[in-house]
């Protein structure tokens, strides 16, 4: 008799043990955050603007000052191209609209505009200075 008692009370402990654990996990699947519709929660918010600033004739432009202006903040960032003519602006809030430009010799390109509704991660521009 004593040993059906034993035998009972582990079967029940057993079973507490199961049902705690299915609520305990049945909590932490409801409480995990649910991902955004199309993207990985992991994923990176930022967007990488790059470039290159050219000349009529489609060649690089090596020194050229290439401006990039948040249209939010009006804060200015700089970046001098190498021999390649190639520029390149990490990290930027995909919020937010943004203007860039290129300067050579007193020259200036048109100004693009990089759009906050533009949903594309990597966004390429080309900047054409007329240097005759």
């Amino acid at each position: 008799m004593l040993m059906k008692k034993a035998v009972f009370g582990i079967a029940i402990a057993a079973s507490l043990v199961v049902m705690l654990s299915a609520s305990v996990f049945s909590t932490l699947v409801m409480a995990a955050p649910v991902p955004q519709f199309g993207r990985s929660s992991k994923e990176d918010k930022t967007r990488l603007l790059t470039g290159k600033v050219l000349d009529s004739g489609e060649n690089p432009l090596a020194n050229a000052v290439v401006y990039l202006t948040n249209t939010h903040t009006r804060s200015v960032k700089t970046y001098i191209v190498g021999p390649d003519g190639a520029y390149r602006f990490p990290a930027l809030q995909p919020s937010i609209d943004y203007e860039v430009y290129a300067q050579y010799n007193n020259r200036k390109s048109g100004t693009k505009t990089v759009s906050q509704f533009d949903d594309r991660s990597q966004v390429y521009i080309s900047l054409k200075i007329n240097t005759k």
